[in-house]
């Protein structure tokens, strides 16, 4: 469900301070997830805790509007399978 037009988009007011004074396009880090992309963004590195590290996101126009939690994604997939998969992936059968 996205936020009302009345209420405007959620930016974190820190990450704006961060990004008007930040001169050179140096990665700036961020806990802040919710917060959504506006345009004043495009160009910067922006590092995205994912609950682990920062993850460097480079924000272009295509990414306006979305937020910046979803290019940090907070899962890793291993793989399914075990030691038939491992196996098979080898070559042997």
């Amino acid at each position: 469900m996205s936020r009302s037009l009345k209420k405007g988009p959620y930016v974190d007011p820190k990450l704006m301070k961060k990004i008007s004074k930040a001169e050179n396009k140096q990665e700036i880090k961020t806990w802040a997830r919710a917060s959504t992309i506006v345009p004043e963004m495009v160009g910067f590195t922006i590092g995205v805790h994912n609950g682990k590290i920062h993850i460097p996101v480079l924000i272009n126009e295509n990414m306006v509007g979305h937020k910046l939690g979803e290019f940090s994604p907070t899962r890793k997939f291993v793989k399914h399978g075990g030691k038939i998969q491992r196996d098979l992936e080898k070559g042997k059968k």
